[in-house]
Parts: structure tokens; sequence; C-alpha cells
């Protein structure tokens, strides 16, 4: 027995085990080779929860998914979560390691141990095999499983470096929604290469969303056919026993939020987030006209525009990117017409990039952050490359932080430091700007950070493991056009613009009611945090309300 057995496991056959075939075994063995889904109904082993392990009962969405499998190099499914979407996976990679000579497969999760657990099952199915199925075990152990038809099945977590220098036939990506956008963007850098290096490669994708990332972008642009992947969308309601009533007794024991995300798929992982669930929803993204190195524009300059580059500029390499945006502030509504996001970027390279586009764009005006290396950066732009149109801010006491073009003063700095004002003013305009389409965006970059750019202690920022770079640009934008000296810039008020416009609207829902002025106009009021804002000391004293604005 220990001769023909691997490592003496009697459920395991060892390698180079003659086994003796019927008739029955050869024309099975055919079957099962020709038909995945017969495969798996037949001789795939599950563990039941009630019931322990039980044959894989395959439900007509699984069915359809592992022929997706067999017949497309590509494919990316959206599921609700506890749909028996991993061994659907599993089953459809033990056929292909079992009925393939010498190919390589990868099962990478957001996490090894993930993983792992993923290649137990595959484990667990193959030690239920009969023997005369089986293919003779080489290596066995919890990362890594080797075949004598040559086959090998690695598990790992979802990385660059996972797959680098290997040949792989099939990489199934499990929970891809779940892996932070760098690491994405780093993975299939990494693993095109070896995709893309045969003609029968596959790569299956399977998530449950998780706002709007990677995943998100691969899988609407599978739905629109910009790319190879066969999209496979599964809702709740496949899975049998699950109706209304299980959908409500699942959002008594959870939240309506969490099932929607959860169940209904939503991409609108995050709560609380600046831009309300509804406007995000509606936003859309688009190829650049250019792309390259972090840079994407949208369009090209102008003549006779205005331009205004925000800058956020990273600690170092690594995680966080160095970024700017490029906005087109000639006439309502403002554009965001090119980015950059760079995280390999050194931070003494990065001037002459924001120099070369702002002039490019017309000599656009540079606003950067000046919080840490920022400071930098800026001193680069205006002293060693002498740019002319970099802002600089001055400190003007309870006023706070002043915009200007020069120096004025002891506290002048050349930029914005970024204070819990300044970001609050910039937070609340930003909504304030995207909700009523007075800033317009379609770059996918900016729009996935703003789906997760969250309230968290008492101020905005990236949810956990995500990025703000780009959404902490738009914020200083659009504290910029706040202020005073904008409307020089530029020969526009945007602040008695939105007001106005707010105003009508209030008015109109008002006016069966009408107004009765006491002549005591208010200077001030207390917010329901405490902060005190102030109506009467910027702007138009003689009736405009800057409210929005004047915080201190």
């Amino acid at each position: 027995m220990s001769d023909t057995v691997y490592l003496g496991n009697p459920n395991l056959k060892k390698a180079n085990v003659k086994v003796e075939f019927t008739q029955e075994n050869v024309e099975e063995f055919i079957k099962c080779k020709d038909d995945p889904v017969y495969f798996a109904k037949n001789y795939i082993q599950i563990v039941s929860l009630d019931e322990g392990l039980v044959p894989f009962n395959l439900y007509p969405f699984q069915e359809k998914l592992v022929r997706n499998f067999h017949d497309h190099r590509f494919n990316i499914c959206k599921m609700p979560r506890q749909t028996g979407k991993s061994t659907t996976v599993v089953s459809y990679l033990l056929h292909y390691a079992i009925f393939n000579d010498n190919v390589n497969i990868a099962i990478l999760a957001n996490k090894a141990s993930t993983a792992r657990d993923l290649l137990g099952r595959l484990q667990l199915a193959y030690e239920n095999l009969p023997k005369w199925m089986q293919q003779g075990v080489l290596v066995w152990n919890k990362g890594s499983l080797e075949l004598e038809n040559g086959s090998k099945i690695l598990a790992a977590s979802t990385s660059a470096s996972a797959v680098r220098g290997g040949s792989y036939n099939v990489i199934f990506l499990d929970e891809f929604a779940f892996i932070p956008n760098h690491i994405a963007d780093q993975f299939f850098a990494s693993v095109y290469p070896t995709i893309s290096s045969g003609q029968k490669t596959k790569v299956i994708i399977v998530s449950t969303p998780r706002g709007m990332n990677h995943f998100y972008r691969m899988w609407h642009d599978a739905e629109r056919g910009k790319n190879e992947y066969i999209p496979t969308d599964v809702h709740w309601s496949e899975v049998p026993g699950r109706d209304a009533v299980w959908k409500e007794q699942t959002i008594a024991n959870t939240s309506e939020q969490q099932f929607r995300v959860e169940f209904e798929c939503e991409f609108l992982g995050s709560v609380d987030t600046l831009i309300s669930s509804s406007k995000l929803r509606a936003l859309v993204y688009d190829d650049p006209l250019q792309s390259n190195g972090g840079l994407d524009i949208y369009c090209e300059p102008i003549k006779d525009h205005d331009y205004v580059i925000t800058v956020d500029v990273a600690r170092g390499v690594g995680f966080d990117y160095s970024a700017f945006t490029i906005v087109d502030v000639t006439s309502f509504p403002h554009r965001v017409i090119g980015k950059y996001r760079n995280n390999e970027i050194k931070p003494m390279l990065f001037p002459s990039i924001i120099v070369d586009i702002a002039k490019a764009y017309n000599n656009g005006f540079i606003l950067c952050e000046v919080n840490d290396i920022g400071d930098q950066v800026a001193s680069i732009i205006h002293f060693d490359l002498e740019y002319d149109n970099l802002l600089m801010c001055s400190m003007r006491g309870r006023a706070g932080q002043i915009v200007g073009q020069g120096f004025s003063g002891k506290k002048t700095q050349l930029g914005v430091k970024m204070s819990k004002t300044v970001k609050k003013i910039g937070c609340s305009n930003l909504k304030t700007l995207v909700e009523d389409e007075k800033l317009i965006f379609n770059d996918y970059d900016i729009i996935s950070e703003l789906t997760t750019f969250i309230h968290k202690s008492n101020s905005f920022e990236a949810e956990e493991g995500c990025n703000d770079d780009l959404a902490m640009c738009l914020v200083i934008y659009a504290w910029l056009v706040a202020q005073d000296y904008f409307k020089e810039m530029t020969d526009q008020d945007v602040r008695k613009r939105i007001y106005e416009d707010q105003r009508d609207q209030i008015e109109q829902d008002m006016s069966p009611f009408g107004f009765i002025d006491d002549g005591l106009g208010d200077e001030s009021f207390v917010d329901n945090e405490g902060d005190r804002w102030y109506t009467d000391e910027y702007g138009d004293k003689g009736g405009g309300m800057d409210y929005m604005w004047n915080y201190r």
C-alpha cells in the first residue's frame, strides 16, 4: 500500500504507479476531458456546512460560468457573496490541471491565506477523485501542487512579484476588487507579458464589487467591449432559496447598504463620501486623448484659455502619488482637462514636469501644496526654473491664508499649507462645484478616488487602502476659486455665480411664504460642529453673502 500512495495518504496516488483502466473508466475519462461541467457534476466533492462532504450539484449560473471558462480565454465575473463562485472556479482549475499536460496555474487572492484556502479546496476535491482518474502526485503542500503529467498549481497573494519570471497557462484572480489600485496596476504591468506570451492562456477574474477601483474599470470596459474579457453578471436571486423574504431577513441582520454592495453588487461601496452617492453613480469616465507615464490629457491647450494647475506632492516614492490636475477655468463649467499621477517619480524631478505642462497650457497658474516636501518642489519651480505664474499665499490673521502672486510680508510662502481650515473650505466648495455641475471631469482615477474619499475624524480622507492624491488636488482647486485673487486671475466671480444659483433656488422653493427683512443682517453664525462662519469681512457688505467661503 505504501508503495502506491503519496506520503501515506491513502487518498492520493503516488507518481509512476500503474493503474488498470476498464472500458468504463476510459469512456468516463473521455467524457470528463471533453466536458468540464460533466466532470464537476459527477466527480467533484465539496464540503456542505449542514451535510459534510457532498457532490457538487451545480446551479444553472455555475454551469454557465464553467462553460465560459472553458470556451473563452478571458473572463470577468461580478458576483454576490456566498454564491459558490470560488468553488466553481476551483472545479474548473482541477479539470484543467488533470486533463492538460505541462500547464501552470496560479491561484491569486488579496491575501496569501485566502489563496492557500482555495488551493486546499482543490486538494480536497482531488483527494476524493477515483484513483484511475488521478495523476500521480509529485509535490503536495499548502502553497503548491505538482502532478506527474507536469501540471503545477501555485497559491499566492496578488502582487507584482507573484508570477514574475514564470509562464502561466491560467491565472485565477479571486476577489480582485479588494486589491489596492496601486498593487493591481503593478500586477498587470508585470503579468501582462506572461499572459500575452501564449495563444491559449486564460485569465479568470471573479469578485464582489468594492468601490470604483481597478475591478470596476475592467468590468465596465468589458461591458462596453473595450477589452477581451467576457463579462458574467450573477444576481443573488439566481441562487435557489433566495427570495424577497430572504432579502428582508438578510438586510435585517446586516444593513441595506451592506446588502446593496455584497448582494446587489453595486460598485459604490463606501458610505459618507464627500460627493453624494447619487452624483457619484452618474459620473462616467472616458479614455484620454494622450496617456504617458502617469500623464493623461483629455484636451489640448486652447489659445486664450485660462488654466490652473493644483499640485499635491508625495513624501517619497512608494504608496502615495505625486499628482496634479489641469483645470480649464475660462468659463463655466470648469473642466479638468488633464491629470498627472505617479508614485515612482522622484520629488526633485517632479517640478520640471509641472512647469513643462504649465508652459504648454498658456503659462497656466500653479498652486502647490507646501506642507512637507512640497515646499521643495515649489522652491525649485520658483527659484531654479524661474516660473513666474506660481501662486503664493500670505497669512492675514483671522483671515488665514490669502492667495497672491508675489511676496507681501514676512509670512508669505510659495504655495498653500493644507490646514484644517483650508481643507474644510476646499471640501465644502468641491462638493458644491461637483454636485452643481460647475466642475466637470471624466477621468477614471479621479472618479475612483472620490468614491472612497470619506468622512473620517471630522475631516475627509481616503478610505483605508485607497488613495486621495487627485482628490486633494481638487480640494486645493476648490479652495483657490473662493479666493479674491482668483477673480483677478480669471476675471470671474465663482462665489457670486454659485450664490446666485442657490439664492434663486431658495427663492423658488420659498416663494409661497415670502421673505421679511428686519434690517438686522447676521454677521456670523455657528454651525453644528461649533465652527463660526462670518459674512461681513469678505466680498460685498451691501447684501452679498459669501457664507460658503468665509470660514475661520
